[in-house]
């Protein structure tokens, strides 16, 4: 996880809730209700995301890692844990230019899927690598 980004009390709150599923194989109604305060994300949407299985970490033979995110309306989205970056609408404009939230679900998802060991691994070529990371960029600028 790209815990440097992350501020302490997030990165620490990550190693909590990691340690405490990983004792008790549930999130408690405690943890939730801290996840929800630190983060201001919609957690329950991210966990959500994650007990679908919507999570998926693709890495390349070069070594290259992104993670896709399949949002709840079925649109994938790419995220980028070590940037802290996604691709969703509400990462452009409700997280960086209103700064109404730290990150999205998708990416609050990538975080919480990690902790909960329930991250899809799946190798595909540099070249689809190539693509999905281009495909993050806006369309002016990979068209």
């Amino acid at each position: 996880m790209a815990s440097h980004l992350l501020n302490s009390v997030q990165s620490q709150l990550l190693m909590h809730f990691k340690t405490s599923y990983e004792e008790n194989g549930t999130v408690s109604d405690e943890m939730l209700t801290v996840l929800n305060f630190t983060f201001h994300a919609p957690v329950l949407q991210s966990l959500d995301l994650v007990d679908h299985g919507n999570v998926t970490h693709l890495s390349s033979p070069s070594g290259r890692r992104v993670y896709q995110v399949i949002g709840s309306s079925g649109k994938p989205y790419t995220c980028l844990p070590s940037s802290g970056f996604c691709s969703c609408p509400y990462f452009t404009y409700g997280v960086l230019k209103r700064k109404e939230v730290p990150m999205c679900k998708h990416l609050l998802a990538v975080y919480i899927s990690c902790c909960m060991n329930k991250c899809q691994d799946v190798t595909i070529s540099d070249e689809n690598m190539t693509q999905q990371i281009l495909a993050c960029l806006p369309s002016d600028t990979n068209g």
